[in-house]
């Protein structure tokens, strides 16, 4: 059977288990398996460039030691992923350029919700090697912990105000800009009345078009 390896490249358990929840709907019999994993030698969130920098080896070595048809990365800031395409012969996704390749086939300008400001640079320069960068309307941050994201409610109105914000500067999809903003996806979509993207599953979504269940 197939496999598609989904890599979290942060060590957060209940960032991984979000990630599995976003995605179980893609599971079907008689397709390819779909594992979601973290690297425990990641750290709590990549929230900077060092954590980014620092996880490339780990993810790299990941990839070298387990079989998949398919790898993800699993971070909005997609580390490594010129490393890891290095590593081996079978197509490696991030899920923040599967997501952006997502918002511009159904809308001429998309917004973004990053974790803490510092990922806006990150994001900036994944669109630019994507040629994308014009197509945004907008980014904006919500500076708090993972921790924080990843409770059931409490940073559910802040996500809401940040994709209003997105679609009021002219963003016609709004993409979830961290892993463990996806238990929110669909409160914020009903809320705000655009497509709200979550980058795991347009990642799965593409692995899934590479023909990863044949």
């Amino acid at each position: 059977m197939a496999r598609i390896l989904l890599i979290n490249p942060n060590r957060s358990g209940d960032c991984t288990a979000g990630i599995d929840a976003a995605i179980a709907r893609f599971r079907h019999k008689g397709g390819p398996a779909i594992d979601v994993v973290d690297l425990p030698e990641g750290p709590p969130a990549i929230y900077t460039w060092r954590d980014w920098h620092a996880v490339v080896e780990p993810l790299c070595r990941r990839i070298e030691r387990e079989a998949a048809d398919v790898y993800v990365i699993a971070c909005a800031s997609d580390p490594g992923i010129e490393a890891a395409r290095a590593v081996t012969q079978r197509p490696v996704l991030g899920v923040f350029r599967a997501a952006v390749a997502a918002a511009v086939a159904q809308a001429e300008r998309f917004g973004v919700i990053a974790i803490v400001d510092a990922s806006k640079a990150r994001h900036l320069a994944a669109l630019r090697a994507m040629g994308l960068e014009a197509r945004l309307a907008a980014e904006v941050a919500l500076n708090v912990s993972m921790e924080t994201l990843l409770e059931p409610v409490t940073v559910r109105a802040k996500l809401i105000e940040a994709a209003r914000a997105c679609a009021a500067a002219g963003a016609g999809t709004v993409i979830l800009g961290c892993t463990g903003m996806a238990h929110h996806r669909a409160v914020v979509e009903a809320a705000v009345g655009v497509t709200v993207i979550e980058p795991c599953q347009a990642a799965v979504a593409l692995a899934l078009a590479t023909g990863a269940d044949r």
